[in-house]
This record gives structure tokens, C-alpha cells and sequence, in this order.
């Protein structure tokens, strides 16, 4: 559950205007009753909502077990409710879940954009230089000064000409 949980979590934030990456579908939506360009993702909040009900559950047993003796005893009789609860709250998620990927739509254009932004093919370029047998601390300091120079010509790492590059490692 604690995975359902996240699984939401990240695609609630994926979903909103500030990452814009995907669009869910009416089926997992509503309109808010505020902003009319709004889908709040109904769907996605259950989940992330239910799976605290189903931990709080696990959360009851631990605490009716916590003192009870190697044998059986009455107080066992507690955990059926919370048990059967959480297995249909867990099966409910999962058909949630089921319905939001099969609407989910990605926007791959915006994906890429974002995956550009911030140098994160730093790593790659680093990467690479090791590949070609430039030791790895030489290669982190090179891409580090490739990035600096990027910065200052206020252009992506792979807009970077060779001569850029190769003065980032001198």
C-alpha cells in the first residue's frame, strides 16, 4: 500500500500545472468547483488517502498484538474487522489504479523539456569520458567546468560546441 501510496503521490504532482506531464482521464477526475480550467484527480487522492486507512490498520493489529501471550486468545478476535477492511480498501485501490493508467496520457514534449532542464545529462557526459578512458574524477572535474561555461552562455549542455568542450578541459 505504502507503494499505491506514492504510485498516487507522484502522479497527483505529474499531473499539475506546475510539471504538466500527463493528463488524466473524466473517468479519474472532476472539475473543481473553483477554478474551471481545474481537474481535481479524485481517483489519485482516494488512493493516497485510503492506503493511511489500510496502514492504520495494520497499525490497530500491531497494537492488539503488542501484548498478548504465545497463544490464542480472545482479543484476536479484533483483527477480522480491520483485516477485511484493508483487503477490500487494498483490492478497491488496485481497480483505481487499473482505471487511472488505462486514461493516463503522456506528454512526451513536456517530459523531454523537463529532462533537459537542471544539466541532468551531466551525469551522461561524465559518464561517456570514463567510457572513452578519462579517469572519472578527471571527468566529473571536466563536465563540472562544461556545465559552469553552459551557465554562462546561458544554453543547454548539449548546445555546448566541441571548442567549448574541449576548453572545459584544459
Amino acid at each position: 500500500m505504502v507503494h499505491l501510496s506514492r504510485f498516487a503521490e507522484d502522479l497527483i504532482f505529474f499531473n499539475s500545472g506546475e510539471a504538466n506531464f500527463v493528463e488524466l482521464s473524466d473517468r479519474v477526475t472532476s472539475g473543481s468547483s473553483l477554478m474551471p480550467q481545474k481537474k481535481n484527480p479524485d481517483a489519485l487522492e482516494l488512493i493516497r488517502g485510503k492506503c493511511g486507512r489500510v496502514q492504520g490498520a495494520l497499525t490497530g493489529m500491531m497494537m492488539t498484538l503488542k501484548g498478548l501471550p504465545l497463544a490464542y486468545n480472545k482479543d484476536m478476535q479484533e483483527d477480522k474487522e480491520g483485516l477485511f477492511d484493508a483487503l477490500d480498501t487494498w483490492l478497491d485501490c488496485l481497480h483505481m489504479a487499473a482505471l487511472v493508467l488505462d486514461g493516463i496520457q503522456v506528454k512526451r514534449p513536456r517530459c523531454a523539456e523537463a529532462a533537459q532542464q537542471g544539466y541532468a545529462n551531466a551525469t551522461e557526459l561524465a559518464d561517456y569520458l570514463v567510457a572513452k578512458g578519462v579517469p572519472f574524477r578527471e571527468a566529473h572535474h571536466i563536465v563540472g567546468e562544461a556545465v559552469v561555461e553552459a551557465i554562462a552562455q546561458g544554453k543547454p549542455l548539449e548546445a555546448l560546441t566541441l571548442a567549448d568542450l574541449q576548453n572545459s578541459a584544459q
